[in-house]
């Protein structure tokens, strides 16, 4: 079926009889047919499109269409997806048209050119128009009949319309057949999941419908009600399962195929595998297939979908026994990048069960000790999982995938307890589950559990398919046993790497409480993860070219690849700079859509060890940039950064050896200096024993302060405690912005006294400050940059000190054309106006008593010339007016 869906939009489109709906069903308007002809093979395809009235004057546009000859044959009605229309259908009810099928698509209520409220597939509303519409094929002279007024019938859809082809078999028993796609069993459950509000989708839902005066009153009133509250109540939890497929679970008992997708933050796997329990159990045949795909992006595999799906149809609806429809389950997986525009690479792995969620668990130990952590004011900042609405093209389930950590936690809000390495590889099929005790400062606590692949050292931790249980404990504030079931996944742990049990206070996509608490979490138990499909599932059926074509393109596989790592790969290491912290060498950036501007250009330096570097330009000079590019958070666009020989690019190994300090940095006030730094380390994956945290702690001079909350700080204290975060691990290059900014004098020497102690174990200092007057005292060499150019670079005793820049002392303030003139004379390299007079740097051939005379013809008051001594003189004469 037709499940791409770009972005939001299309990522949301899609009674026994109900004698109501059987009523009146008035066809209003025929547009007439309308004819494909698509080659000589296949029959032409005939559509045509009608208005009709289903009552309470609501009116749906409907498209019908047939192919081939005048006999009777099965009908299947497709429904689209949530904000989309009976458009998105058309390509899939042509290819179905010319198998042999009368295939009806209608927009749904208040959507497309179709009239009504949007009543969330309301049972009086959306689904009663199915019964109505199935009422109108019963009286198509082409479609096949299996009682007076009973159609063969099968329902198809995705999201949106996936849910109503299963409240419409649970509400009408002329139903015969079904295939949902990545869609609900219980809609409260999806946007209300354990109590907490999944508030990010809700509101793309609102907005995808038209905004909520779109919809039935009494879904707005309850929309705004608890987007108000963030929490849901029972009125809303009501309305939203008497239209879910829930409701009627019990009656659905038609052969059913589900496809649910395994990167969904909105319809995860638990809502197909709620399905697939309760309709088996109705003695129904039901499969389960994962695709890669879901709401939050990724490959839905349409063309393979909509091919099984036809076979379904086949089978259950044709009768044809022959109809090959699959196994029972069926997961995709990605298996690398293809090796062309880089799409992930998948592969099918099957079962002749259904496993469930559960299946085959085996015990984790995990360790930690009981953590304490804060859900913040306001609940911000908000750890980050899952994006909804950037799917289209990825997302960032995709890049979970591919082995990429995306989320975000931040320190002092969430606990985490961790396995052993893993000795062998573990496929994780389903949902892990784990007890833990919890208890709150409040009566309720709202944790979001997920559990990360945590490769070796904990350089990277992925969150599979960016997914996180959200969950409300009531009755925490005397503490609670919590049986926490994870979020179902399938995803493989390499030998090596850990797993990582995360309770977070706080997530993006939900509703937090927005008050303060406190919250404290100890394990009662183990992880029990569930490896149905480990080693024994066999790979799904595969056509025969697979087994000969890698024979036939192995060379031109063999060059693919070689030539991909050519492209992709780092430069190699240069040996002969292994022991140099940084050097820069012609390094370009140009400004966003430009070709002729640059932020920075042709910049070249070296830095050695031991070395405390300033970093001086005005504002847009390049330093920021040039910081970010070091980082490896941009990308230069030309030049080379070496650290320690290594190149430097976004990711790079080497990375680990450089720390950070940016200004700004934030604490949680409540905890001591020490908790707060034992936080940060945990939340980096790495091993504690590699923070080195005693050593940078006595950098630092913190003393006994660091027992004490961070609260009661002063500013220099809590810039200290900063700079010794950065210092974690003792990275070899130091980076420090800005590091004394809002400190006053005795505050700025302590900052001055940790830089040069850091730097004198061996290790390297950059500092990028406007206060020249410390930077002169406290670094060892400079680079002075202007329009993102090198002006001068040194030690700072040879750039103060430099012989070439004479202060001429003045009565009065020179004025600027005054100055100018000064500047043009001969053997003059630049003149600036500072307070008291000028300061003019020399060219090589000039000379104090050359300048005199021509100061004197220019009638400028000299009352003083000699060698300026101070760096601010020294960096105004370097870089002239931009100051």
């Amino acid at each position: 079926m037709d499940l791409r869906l770009p972005r939001v939009r299309g990522l949301l489109r899609g009674p026994r009889r109900m004698l109501a709906a059987a009523a009146a069903v008035v066809v209003l308007a025929g547009a007439g047919t309308w004819t494909v002809v698509a080659g000589d093979d296949p029959p032409p395809v005939h559509r045509a499109d009608r208005v009709v009235e289903v009552g309470d004057g609501v009116r749906l546009d409907t498209s019908y269409f047939t192919a081939g000859s005048d006999g009777r044959r099965p009908a299947v009605l497709l429904a689209h997806g949530f904000g989309g229309s009976k458009a998105d259908l058309r390509a899939q009810a042509e290819r179905l048209a010319r198998d042999g099928y009368a295939v009806l698509t209608w927009s749904a209520r208040g959507f497309g050119r179709s009239t009504g409220g949007i009543g969330l597939n309301a049972p009086d509303g959306e689904v009663a128009d199915v019964s109505r519409l199935i009422d109108w094929l019963a009286g198509r002279p082409e479609v096949r009949l299996d009682g007076d007024g009973d159609p063969r019938v099968g329902i198809a859809g995705g999201s949106y319309g996936g849910a109503v082809a299963l409240l419409a078999a649970g509400h009408d028993d002329r139903v015969d057949a079904i295939a949902p796609a990545v869609t609900y069993w219980n809609l409260a459950d999806a946007l209300f999941p354990n109590g907490v509000f999944k508030k990010l989708w809700a509101g793309i839902f609102v907005n995808l419908g038209g905004g909520c005066e779109k919809f039935e009153p009494a879904l707005c009133r309850m929309y705004q009600r608890v987007a108000e509250k963030g929490t849901p109540d029972a009125e809303a939890v009501r309305l939203l399962q008497e239209r879910s497929p829930q409701a009627v679970g019990d009656r659905i008992d038609v052969p059913t195929l589900l496809t649910q997708g395994q990167t969904d933050s909105l319809f995860p796997l638990g809502q197909a595998d709620a399905a697939a329990r309760a309709i088996r159990a109705n003695g129904a045949p039901v499969d389960v297939d994962w695709v890669a795909g879901g709401h939050d992006g990724g490959d839905l595999e349409t063309g393979r979908v909509e091919a099984r799906t036809a076979a379904w149809f086949d089978r259950y609806l044709k009768g044809d026994d022959s109809a090959g429809t699959g196994p029972a389950f069926r997961v995709s997986r990605t298996v690398g990048t293809g090796s062309g525009d880089g799409e992930p690479r998948l592969e099918g792995v099957s079962a002749d069960s259904y496993p469930g969620l559960g299946g085959d668990p085996r015990a984790i130990e995990l360790r930690g000790r009981e953590q304490t952590f804060e859900n913040p004011a306001g609940a911000a900042p908000p750890a980050v999982s899952a994006l909804p609405g950037i799917g289209g093209s990825g997302g960032l389930s995709r890049l979970s995938s591919l082995g990429v950590g995306v989320s975000l936690d931040f320190p002092g809000q969430f606990a985490a307890f961790e396995s052993a390495p893993v000795r062998e590889d573990l496929q994780i099929t389903g949902s892990p589950t784990a007890t833990v005790r919890v208890q709150s400062t409040t009566d309720d606590a709202v944790l979001f559990a997920k559990v990360y692949d945590v490769g070796p050292g904990g350089a990277q931790q992925v969150l599979p398919a960016q997914l996180v249980t959200p969950l409300r404990v009531e009755g925490a504030k005397a503490g609670k046993d919590v049986t926490v079931t994870l979020p179902a996944v399938d995803h493989e742990v390499e030998r090596g790497h850990r797993l990582r049990l995360v309770l977070a206070s706080t997530d993006l996509g939900y509703a937090s409480p927005a008050a303060p608490a406190t919250y404290t979490v100890s394990l009662e138990g183990g992880l029990a993860v569930p490896t149905a499909l480990g080693d024994t599932a066999a790979t799904a059926g595969l056509p025969a070219w697979v087994w000969w074509a890698p024979l036939a393109g192995a060379a031109v596989a063999a060059a693919l690849l070689l030539t991909a790592r050519r492209r992709t790969s780092a430069p190699p290491p240069d040996p002969a700079l292994a022991g140099v912290p940084l050097q820069i060498t012609g390094l370009t950036k140009r400004y966003a859509k430009s070709t002729d501007r640059y932020a920075v250009r042709d910049l070249s330096f070296r830095v050695e060890k031991g070395q405390v570097l300033g970093l001086l330009g005005p504002n847009g000079a390049g330093k920021t940039t040039t910081l970010r590019m070091l980082m490896g958070l941009i990308s230069p666009d030309g030049g080379d950064i070496r650290v320690f020989g290594h190149a430097i690019a976004p990711g790079a190994p080497v990375l680990s050896r450089v720390g950070a300090f940016v200004e700004g940095a934030g604490f949680l006030p409540h905890l001591s200096g020490r908790e707060n730094l034992e936080l940060y380390w945990r939340a980096t994956g790495r091993p504690a024993e590699d923070a080195h945290l005693d050593e940078a702690l006595e950098i630092a001079g913190l003393g006994d302060a660091l027992a004490r909350a961070v609260r009661t700080y002063s500013q220099g204290m809590r810039q200290r405690l900063a700079i010794a975060q950065a210092m974690l691990g003792l990275p070899d290059l130091l980076i420090l912005d800005e590091p004394t900014n809002g400190l006053d004098p005795p505050q700025i020497r302590e900052m001055r006294e940790v830089m040069i102690r850091y730097a004198a174990a061996g290790r390297t200092v950059i500092v990028s400050s406007h206060l020249l007057s410390e930077v002169e005292q406290s670094c060892t060499h400079l680079v002075v940059m202007d329009h993102g150019r090198l002006v001068q670079a040194g030690p700072v005793g040879e750039i103060v000190g430099s012989g070439d820049t004479l202060l001429v002392g003045t009565p009065t303030r020179v004025d600027a054309p005054l100055a100018e003139k000064v500047a043009a004379l001969p053997g003059v390299a630049s003149a600036a106006v500072t307070d008291g007079g000028l300061l003019v740097r020399l060219e090589s051939t000039g000379t104090a008593r050359d300048l005199i005379p021509e100061l004197v013809r220019l009638d400028v008051p000299v009352e003083s010339v000699g060698p300026h001594r101070r760096l601010e003189d020294a960096f105004l004469t370097l870089i002239g007016d931009s100051a």
